[in-house]
């Protein structure tokens, strides 16, 4: 299923650049749309009424503690755990899967932080989730210490691939905003046929 445009999606993506060409994601799908999020958090003024959004959309799962992978999902995990008065936590981008292909990624969570989150619930948030490579990877590291997730959380969803995924677990996503977005396997990418340079 495709999402529909949503109306309240320029109004996340005023808080980002957004820039079109030819992109290769950390999922390792490729894409024709990238966001410049660096200075998402930048002006923590600016970005509130999105956090305080975001924490209302997570608080009826009850969350003991709110993880995002770094840098920019850890940023909002920490604004959205200290709305929702729950611990933070982040997760940390380590060595990939051997071999190249799709979700080759993998994240860890400190071992300080770790030892806090066995047995307790876990929202996981990003600020944008596109194919969801990093909050794939930050759910498999807080179960492998123990934690449960009970819930994802984004500013913005583009396309369906990430969703979808957390879906079939039955975890449920939660977003501001959501829109439509193409992603391709690097073997099925028109741009790569066309030559199209990566940037």
């Amino acid at each position: 299923m495709t999402p529909a445009v949503n109306p309240a999606r320029p109004a996340v993506l005023d808080l980002a650049s957004a820039r079109n060409g030819h992109f290769a994601l950390e999922s390792g799908y490729h894409g024709a749309l990238w966001l410049d999020l660096d200075a998402l958090f930048a002006d923590p003024r600016r970005i509130a009424p999105h956090v305080a959004m975001l924490a209302s959309l997570l608080a009826p799962y009850r969350p003991d503690a709110v993880c995002g992978p770094l840098l920019g999902g850890a940023f909002l995990a920490q604004l959205v755990a200290h709305s929702l008065d729950a611990k933070f936590a982040f997760a940390e981008r380590a060595a990939s899967a051997p071999g190249a292909g799709l979700f080759a990624a993998q994240y860890r969570v400190p071992d300080a932080l770790a030892r806090q989150l066995a047995g307790t619930r876990v929202a996981i948030v990003d600020d944008v989730m596109s194919a969801g490579s990093s909050l794939r990877a930050t759910h498999a590291a807080l179960t492998a210490v123990g934690a449960t997730v009970v819930a994802a959380g984004a500013l913005l969803v583009l396309g369906d691939a990430g969703e979808r995924h957390f879906r079939d677990l039955g975890i449920a996503v939660e977003a501001l905003a959501r829109d439509t977005y193409t992603l391709w396997a690097p073997a099925d990418c028109p741009l790569c046929r066309n030559g199209t340079p990566l940037e």
